[in-house]
């Protein structure tokens, strides 16, 4: 097959981060909301990987697998973002207003453009690229390790789905006026205080290797994704966590017996009532 032919899909792919981009950006400026890469954000991926699927005419199993689990991740993202508003008017993230409060107005807007629109859109980029190098390499055979990989892709959703629905019931008993503690510390938030970042990651490592197996080396562009979504995490930790202990005088006894991301045994047996 020649070359130019296996560049198709990148190519296609490449065209709708530009779109991407460029879209997201011009709405934040007219409805003034920051925003709207996270309304994307469980879209673009799974398109990136159908791209993929597409170009081997649905044939490639691995590529139909890999397209399989992340629409499901997506499937899952957008019906938890959904059911809090996200999708609705003046369902923008509260943590883009106050930190438009914090910025200079010439500063937020340059922020707008580079990070929430572009770096944001190219890390869902990047993420779904593992896709790319299963395509280029698609002659090498699926096997056991493929198999464990996807496997374990789909026990992580199944804890970023246990943990969002844990997050959801504590919302609503806030809400409510029922729950005893302002933010939630039972369940998986007992073991970690950010489990859907800890599964969400996993997922994206684990499709990564799916790539690098396929290609049979991890030295792939790709590699950049996971990695990114990282530092974004982290970026994200520790601006909301700022917000928490602002608020609560209780979040730092919290920070300081539950491990940050990787779930883990408390360091003590918090007093604190349930939930």
């Amino acid at each position: 097959m020649p070359y130019y032919s296996t560049m198709i899909p990148l190519l296609a792919s490449v065209w709708v981060l530009i779109a991407s981009v460029l879209v997201t950006w011009v709405l934040s400026l007219v409805t003034r909301e920051y925003s709207w890469v996270d309304r994307i954000w469980s879209i673009v991926p799974v398109l990136y990987v159908w791209i993929f699927a597409g170009a081997t005419g649905f044939t490639d199993l691995r590529l139909v697998l890999m397209a399989s689990v992340v629409t499901l991740w997506g499937a899952r993202l957008t019906f938890n973002f959904a059911r809090k508003g996200g999708y609705g008017r003046g369902g923008q993230d509260y943590r883009w207003g106050i930190l438009k409060k914090r910025m200079p107005a010439a500063a937020f807007q340059v922020f707008d453009l580079l990070f929430i629109a572009g770096f944001q859109n190219l890390v869902l980029w990047l993420i779904a690229m593992p896709a790319y190098f299963a395509y280029q390499h698609r002659a090498t055979p699926f096997g056991l390790l493929d198999i464990a990989l996807l496997v374990l892709f789909a026990a992580a959703l199944v804890g970023e789905s246990i943990a969002d629905e844990q997050q959801w019931r504590f919302h609503r008993r806030k809400q409510a006026g029922t729950a005893q503690m302002p933010f939630l510390t039972t369940g998986l938030f007992r073991v970690s205080r950010h489990p859907n970042y800890f599964f969400e990651l996993a997922q994206w490592y684990l499709f990564f290797g799916v790539g690098a197996v396929a290609a049979g080396t991890v030295l792939q562009f790709s590699a950049l994704g996971p990695l990114l979504l990282t530092v974004v995490f982290i970026g994200s930790t520790i601006f909301t966590e700022s917000i928490s202990r602002g608020k609560y005088p209780q979040y730092d006894a919290y920070r300081r017996t539950t491990s940050a991301l990787v779930p883990w045994f408390p360091r003590r047996t918090s007093a604190e009532p349930a939930s």
